[in-house]
């Protein structure tokens, strides 16, 4: 049985990450109000099944990719029930073809390891080097299920306040494809 947590309004009493920690200060420091419930180790969208039934949410699908010359970073957030296609994207964006960036560029750029990427990584990247892309049919959700940087910690937050307060914060542009 996958474990998940009572649901909590707070952050959690110690931090596994620096990421983690940063991610709460800026919830705090914008008040936006978020829940969040602690797990086992959740990897695949098939862990996160029982996070969502636990949080009435649905959590997103954040991908890590670059082109081919590791020069240009996307960080692509869509549904989490959609399959992604390299060919799709690089078309919504009139781009080269994108493949997922190695696990060690992810680690060093987003402070996050495989499983845990996050909206929130968007912290830690001071130089707007990572091109925040939104699936339209994330933006028209009314909730917004994430990680906190780590892959046992999943939080639930008003999707307008992600686009609205925190995007803005980090100094990040938000771009909308359709897919």
């Amino acid at each position: 049985m996958f474990y998940v947590s009572d649901i909590y309004t707070t952050p959690p009493n110690k931090f596994d990450t620096l990421l983690q920690k940063k991610t709460y200060e800026v919830l705090q420091s914008l008040h936006i109000p978020f829940e969040r419930v602690d797990t086992d180790k959740a990897i695949t969208m098939e862990d996160c099944v029982q996070i969502d039934k636990k949080l009435d949410m649905k959590m997103v699908k954040t991908l890590f990719l670059c082109n081919r010359q590791q020069t240009v970073f996307y960080m692509f957030i869509t549904t989490g029930d959609k399959k992604f296609k390299s060919k799709d994207f690089s078309n919504a964006l009139g781009v080269a073809r994108v493949s997922f960036a190695p696990a060690d560029l992810m680690e060093r750029m987003l402070g996050t390891e495989i499983g845990a990427a996050t909206v929130f990584s968007a912290i830690l990247d001071n130089n707007s080097t990572v091109q925040i892309i939104f699936d339209k049919d994330v933006v028209n959700e009314e909730w917004y299920g994430c990680s906190d940087g780590t892959t046992t910690s999943y939080m639930k937050i008003k999707t307008e306040q992600i686009i609205y307060n925190f995007l803005p914060f980090v100094k990040h542009t938000l771009s909308v494809i359709e897919m």
